[in-house]
């Protein structure tokens, strides 16, 4: 007898032979177990189960917020410059020696005298030998100060200085000092020749003072 076939049987064999390759044999790679999800897990597709963890939920990226723009930095004002203080003191120990150059046509005077005018609006230093002959001289507005600076008594001490050094380049060590004026850089003009290192052996006033001899001025009209 001829045995009859299970219509079931066949069937099944024929939707196995009609079964399509999955794609790890295609290729020959191992199979791994899917799970198919549904909502919102299904929308990201297979997920791996070989480790046998719970499906994780997925990870969110951090929001970055856009950078803020950077302020805008004000420009930096430099800060002033303060003017370097004039030292008032009349101490000899504070006054600076100014340096001594010789001079090129050097005299080789040793001695000599000093003239100070010193008015209410400049003052002026000239440094003489013993027969009248200049070898140097400063005054106030030459130092450098302008307007009413130039009658202090800094300005004074800065053009005994300046004179002083130019007398000593040309071996001056010793001067007679004659004061005229009555000016406030009398006492600080004779002062720094001092500091400076020359010897004084004379401070005399030769100030002119009238004995009623000419008539003075009208007063004046306005």
């Amino acid at each position: 007898m001829a045995e009859s076939k299970d219509p079931t049987n066949a069937n099944l064999e024929e939707s196995e032979t009609k079964k399509p390759k999955s794609m790890a044999a295609q290729t020959g790679l191992p199979e791994r177990e899917t799970v198919g999800t549904t909502g919102e897990e299904g929308a990201h597709g297979d997920v791996s189960t070989s480790a046998g963890s719970k499906l994780a939920p997925p990870e969110t990226e951090p929001v970055v917020k856009p950078a803020t723009k950077p302020a805008k930095r004000k420009k930096e004002e430099p800060a002033p410059v303060q003017a370097a203080r004039e030292s008032l003191s009349l101490s000899a120990d504070e006054i600076d020696k100014p340096k001594v150059v010789k001079a090129k046509g050097s005299k080789n005077i040793h001695s000599g005298i000093a003239h100070v005018l010193s008015t209410f609006n400049n003052t002026i230093v000239t440094i003489t030998d013993m027969k009248g002959n200049v070898i140097g001289w400063s005054s106030a507005g030459k130092v450098g100060f302008k307007g009413s600076r130039k009658s202090t008594a800094y300005a004074a001490q800065m053009v005994a200085q300046d004179a002083s050094r130019q007398a000593m380049g040309h071996g001056l060590k010793e001067v007679e000092v004659l004061v005229k004026g009555p000016g406030a850089g009398r006492e600080s003009a004779v002062r720094a020749l001092q500091a400076v290192g020359l010897d004084l052996t004379v401070i005399r006033d030769v100030t002119p003072m009238p004995h009623n001899g000419c008539r003075p001025p009208k007063p004046r009209r306005v």
